[in-house]
């Protein structure tokens, strides 16, 4: 085995147990309010005392969108790094791209025509 890897696994193992330390040490010279009234209580946004049911279902479109949504976040991730190196890319890269908007293109047509977007 070579000086390196040794090293290194020594250190992975080292920092590792660092961590186990630091948070069992935490664990028991933090603060302990498990029957604090307060701390248990109800909070949403602002609200300390809801009203009615907090388990309601949410319905599927909202998930939908927000695939959606991801989607064409990840594709503006995507065209970033293309629209800084696009001249070292040349007319490949351009090309490229253009299938890349394409295909999620097609995605967007596909949410479309199954009616994901529209909120009856």
């Amino acid at each position: 085995m070579s000086t390196h890897l040794i090293l290194s696994s020594v250190i992975f193992v080292s920092i590792a147990f660092i961590l186990v330390g630091v948070f069992l040490l935490t664990k028991y010279l933090g603060p302990n309010n498990t029957d604090d009234k307060l701390k248990n209580t109800v909070y949403e946004s602002g609200v300390t005392n809801p009203i009615g049911n907090t388990n309601i279902r949410f319905s599927v479109k909202f998930y939908l969108v927000a695939i959606g949504f991801l989607l064409f976040d990840v594709e503006i991730i995507f065209m970033f790094p293309w629209a800084v190196n696009i001249l070292d890319l040349g007319y490949a890269g351009l090309v490229k791209m253009f299938i890349f908007i394409g295909l999620l293109f097609a995605g967007l047509i596909y949410m479309y025509k199954k009616k994901a977007l529209s909120w009856d």
